[in-house]
């Protein structure tokens, strides 16, 4: 047997909404206030995360462009369940999957 590393796992506390000090895990996304800058805190992401932080970086630094037609399109085409609560759209979910496992060959 071998020991490897596989990952790691970032914890970190943060004042909360009370002013009490709160554990979170993973990633967070952080943008200047007039969203000209913008970084990823915590353990390098890996591609679970991955649309889910570039579509929070796109919210915190262009909100105008976020609310526009073209740029909902752009994204709805990129990320079909992009604005869709999956969670409760159960005809949604269930098209979404059915295309995802065409895509997959499952």
């Amino acid at each position: 047997w071998k020991l490897i590393t596989a990952g790691q796992r970032v914890q970190i506390i943060k004042r909360g909404p009370t002013g009490r000090g709160m554990l979170q895990f993973g990633t967070e996304v952080v943008a200047s206030a007039d969203g000209t800058l913008s970084t990823v805190l915590g353990a390098s992401p890996g591609a679970s995360t991955a649309v889910s932080i570039i579509l929070q970086v796109l919210e915190k630094c262009f909100p105008a462009e976020m609310e526009s037609a073209e740029w909902k399109s752009a994204l709805a085409e990129m990320v079909p369940a992009y604005g869709i609560d999956l969670a409760t759209d159960r005809e949604a979910h269930a098209a979404l999957r059915a295309k995802a496992a065409g895509w997959l060959g499952l």
